[in-house]
């Protein structure tokens, strides 16, 4: 698994990128929408921070901001660690472990975010089969109903 290349990982990921400018109320509702626990916050195509799950929780939330007035660019994490996508899927995690984060976004060589790798990819092929299995033994319960 750690042996899967990040290109494997990203191919046809739809990422979400966002203006710095942007507030964290619409940064959520974009992450919803999308089913991302992250967003890649950029100036001029270029990835200059990320914010996730946790930035909302701990930095706004916990820190009594207002998330419709509040930018991304007060509460992201700047600059984050990124990976290309020739790296292996073990050298994402091993930063993910060693930094304690679970999003690494995903960049070409000039610095535009072509894709991010989180934690959850882990369990691609994995979390596919429990979920398979899940979804027959629902199937075989109705029909047992």
């Amino acid at each position: 698994m750690p042996e899967r290349s990040i290109r494997t990982l990203i191919a046809g990921q739809r990422i979400l990128t966002v203006p710095g400018e942007t507030s964290v109320r619409e940064a959520a509702q974009l992450m919803k929408k999308m089913r991302v626990g992250a967003a890649m916050v950029v100036a001029k195509h270029k990835l200059i921070g990320i914010f996730t799950e946790r930035d909302a929780l701990f930095r706004v939330l916990a820190g009594g901001k207002d998330p419709a007035t509040t930018h991304l660019t007060d509460v992201m994490t700047p600059k984050p660690q990124t990976v290309t996508p020739d790296h292996q899927f073990g050298y994402a995690l091993h930063l993910m472990y060693e930094g304690g984060f679970r999003h690494v976004p995903v960049t070409d060589e000039n610095g535009r975010p072509i894709g991010m790798v989180s934690a959850r990819d882990a369990l691609g092929p994995e979390l596919q089969q429990f979920a398979a299995e899940l979804e027959r033994k629902t199937q075989i319960g109705e029909i047992l109903g």
